[in-house]
């Protein structure tokens, strides 16, 4: 799990219940992204909700998730 820290002590990461975030302080959790099928089976991921782009066709809902964990490392935490 990465975490980023800025100047100020803010740590952001993305999500995951590998270590208890709560012994950093209080939490501000918002959603990055929705992974979610077409009506033709296929998925995306919609990063729409931190201006990002969607994602996809991808044949597997793990195709997605790789595809959207891997933007938000490179565009959100970087």
């Amino acid at each position: 799990m990465e975490l980023v820290v800025s100047s100020q002590g803010v740590v952001r990461c993305l999500y995951e219940e590998t270590l208890s975030l709560e012994s950093l302080g209080t939490l501000r959790i918002t959603r990055a992204s929705h992974v979610e099928p077409d009506s033709a089976g296929k998925w995306h991921a919609d990063l729409a909700p931190v201006d990002g782009p969607r994602l996809g066709p991808f044949d597997r809902r793990s195709e997605a998730l790789t595809a959207e964990h891997d933007w938000i490392v490179q565009h959100r935490l970087a």
